[in-house]
């Protein structure tokens, strides 16, 4: 019998933990019940090895060994964002969480509850049929992924409990057709650099600006500038993104103030691009705080980055043909997404090879009906939305399907 022919068996304990995970979402480096759940799930599932608190934060690893062959790293994140939940299903998240001494909603807008849920389907169907496979199955629950420091802050420990590794894996829900698996070699998914920019002036009165250096001004400037990097310094064949997320400065209208602080936000799909959008940043930045007779040149922190997904041509050749035996024309080629992930990060840590793939999560129907009236982005909620709840099924068993098909490409007997 096939591994998956058994998919039903661990249907119901998919579905009920998903359910749950979805109501109970924690926000990135306070996953403390939901790690607990996630090792409690591997401990009742026989795996050989399970290990709490791994790394920086909540990491937990299982570690299922069987016999002769490779060590496949397979991973799900944890952690959920700070979005009130629009009310779509009854098993919706009413959760909240304390941050900056404010109040806010909390809830798994990014599918982080698909990947833990399905990734332990797929664990104990793999337990289920141990005479299907052999080798060393290493099962990481990641906190953080949305901070993009969770998996950065594992790899050390991780290293202490699996030296090495020959393949990692790892999958993604997204706003596609629910029966769908969506695969390519490649870049796939963008770098990001977020940086803080400080700029200095010389405060003073309203009234009298000849007598101040005004940074709201001189912040102006620089992000007017800074929008001609993409459309004046990056090839037309080359994409990258660059985005001022936030501005902020002074405290009343009369009052021009000491300085002025910008939120940038930098997506690229190759390194000698990233580098060259870095430096352009700094040069347009001094030389407009030069240009206005800022006292000081501005201070650029770089305060979080996530690499390029870049999946490995090699994994993906064993996966293409088994993910189209299994699912047949549901296998789709994936586009390139300027979203983020620090997956790649924990298969860095051992130069090992990795390929990321992504599932739906919105039903056929409902997808292809927006399709055909040209409203996807407007009638289906995409990932970090309100609205963004996939539907159960075929979701889950999408997801179950993709992981362990993955796993048994490379494990399989």
């Amino acid at each position: 019998m096939r591994v998956l022919d058994d998919l039903a068996s661990v249907r119901p304990f998919t579905e009920e933990l998903y359910k749950h995970l979805h109501a109970h979402p924690e926000l990135s480096d306070r996953e403390h019940a939901t790690a607990a759940r996630m090792a409690d799930e591997l401990r009742a599932t026989g795996v050989d090895e399970v290990h709490e608190g791994v790394g920086a934060s909540t990491g937990v690893v299982g570690i299922l060994r069987n016999g002769e062959g490779p060590t496949i790293l397979v991973r799900a994140d944890m952690d959920g964002l700070p979005v009130v939940e629009d009310d779509v299903v009854e098993y919706r998240s009413t959760q909240t969480a304390e941050i900056d001494g404010g109040t806010v909603g909390v809830m798994h807008a990014c599918g982080h509850d698909v990947h833990m849920a399905s990734l332990q389907g797929s664990v104990r169907l793999l337990a289920q049929h141990r005479d299907a496979w052999s080798g060393t199955l290493v099962v990481v629950l990641q906190p953080a992924e949305e901070t993009v420091g969770g998996a950065r802050g594992m790899t050390d420990a991780l290293r202490a409990l699996v030296p090495s590794i020959d393949v990692a894996l790892g999958q993604h829900v997204a706003p596609y057709p629910a029966s769908q698996v969506r695969l390519s070699a490649g870049p796939i998914m963008a770098a990001c650099d977020e940086l803080i920019v400080t700029v200095h002036g010389r405060g003073g009165h309203g009234s009298q600006p000849e007598t101040t250096v005004d940074p709201v001004v001189l912040a102006a400037s620089i992000v007017l500038r800074l929008q001609t990097i993409v459309s004046r310094e990056v090839p037309s064949s080359e994409q990258a993104v660059l985005t001022v997320g936030t501005i902020h400065a002074g405290t009343k209208s009369n009052i021009i103030p000491d300085t002025a602080r910008l939120g940038l936000s930098i997506r690229t799909y190759d390194e000698t691009l990233r580098t060259r959008i870095r430096e352009a940043v700094e040069r347009i930045v001094q030389g407009e705080c030069a240009a206005a007779g800022a006292p000081q040149p501005a201070t650029i922190e770089r305060t979080l980055w996530a690499p390029v997904t870049d999946n490995d041509p090699g994994v993906v050749g064993t996966l293409q043909p088994a993910f189209d035996a299994e699912f047949g024309a549901d296998v789709v080629p994936m586009e390139r997404l300027s979203g983020s992930e620090d997956f790649s990060e924990l298969a860095a840590a051992y130069d090992a090879p990795y390929t990321f793939w992504f599932t739906g999560g919105t039903a056929d129907e409902r997808y292809a009906a927006a399709e055909a009236a040209g409203t996807l982005l407007t009638d289906i909620p995409s990932n970090h939305s309100p609205g963004f709840v996939p539907v159960l099924q075929p979701t889950l068993d999408t997801a179950v399907r993709a992981m362990t098909t993955a796993v048994l490409a490379h494990l399989g007997r």
